[in-house]
């Protein structure tokens, strides 16, 4: 190869490298359901504010809505869920897989706190809707102090 024992040994383990990525990659089992897609469901999330509240959208397609679990601590708004994988046992073989499934987790920081005793959520044609009314902003008093 070349003189320089440090290139050669990158080289070399360069070439190692790729040949265990290129083995795990064609790897018998990597179209197997059971192995495509787990954990790897990322919902979509529109956050948005207006004058009084803040509106949530999530592309939750497949979700089942006993399924999503919808938190709020503080400021905090967690939604969780898990889109399950349908299992059927079928005598075709899978060509490709697309479909993701798994549990999914996110947390949002709104800029302000919100009246959790009215919130609302609906869900609808794989569409969660959350509206989040805005608290009344405290009012800033400013008062005069004596300096004696």
């Amino acid at each position: 190869m070349t003189g320089n024992p440090t290139l050669s040994r990158r080289i070399s383990d360069l070439r190692r490298e790729f040949d265990s990525l290129l083995d795990r990659f064609f790897r018998d089992d990597w179209l197997a359901p059971e192995a495509a897609g787990v954990g790897s469901f990322v919902p979509a999330f529109d956050v948005s504010e207006t004058e009084t509240e803040f509106l949530v959208k999530a592309e939750l397609p497949g979700v089942d809505p006993k399924d999503v679990e919808v938190n709020l601590s503080g400021n905090v708004l967690t939604v969780k869920g898990e889109k399950k994988q349908e299992r059927e046992e079928k005598t075709e073989s899978l060509y490709r897989v697309e479909r993701s499934y798994g549990s999914f987790s996110r947390s949002f920081s709104l800029p302000s706190d919100v009246k959790a005793d009215q919130v609302s959520a609906t869900y609808k044609d794989g569409v969660l809707n959350l509206k989040l009314p805005k608290t009344e902003p405290s009012k800033r008093k400013t008062i005069k102090i004596d300096v004696t």
